[in-house]
């Protein structure tokens, strides 16, 4: 796996992936940037949230869920002094579909944050990592 990340201007910054996808990260403007795109911590928190969705979303529609729609809500805190590595993570997952059962969902979500997900497995190695979740029933 491979990423080009090159310098804008200021404190822009654009990321190419190495399968061709490309970002905008920028910082805010009292640090010199133009808020042109998220910074690069948030970006870390959307892919390790990204990383843990799809687990969850390919282990229940594996198991033949009737999953409509999933949402994970990623809160964070952040060490006060440098490096400002993250202290604690939570990921709140919320997944909607038509009879879904609490233990599948749960097994997913476990199945992700201790088996499948190595973003956010890695980033457990400096932060309190948790996780819940909620159901939503299709239509409601």
């Amino acid at each position: 796996m491979k990423a080009r990340i090159k310098w804008i201007e200021n404190v822009a910054f654009v990321g190419e992936s190495g399968s061709g996808h490309a970002l905008v990260m920028d910082g805010a403007p009292e640090g010199g940037g133009r808020n042109l795109g998220p910074r690069p911590m948030e970006t870390l928190l959307i892919g390790a949230g990204g990383c843990a969705a799809y687990d969850v979303v390919y282990i229940l529609r594996r198991g033949r869920a009737a999953i409509t729609d999933c949402v994970v809500e990623v809160d964070a805190e952040r060490a006060a002094t440098d490096p400002k590595v993250f202290t604690k993570i939570h990921f709140h997952f919320v997944v909607t579909g038509s009879a879904l059962k609490p233990a599948q969902v749960e097994r997913a979500v476990h199945l992700s944050a201790e088996k499948y997900c190595s973003a956010s497995i890695m980033l457990g190695k400096t932060a309190a990592v948790t996780h819940d979740f909620e159901i939503r029933e299709a239509g409601n």
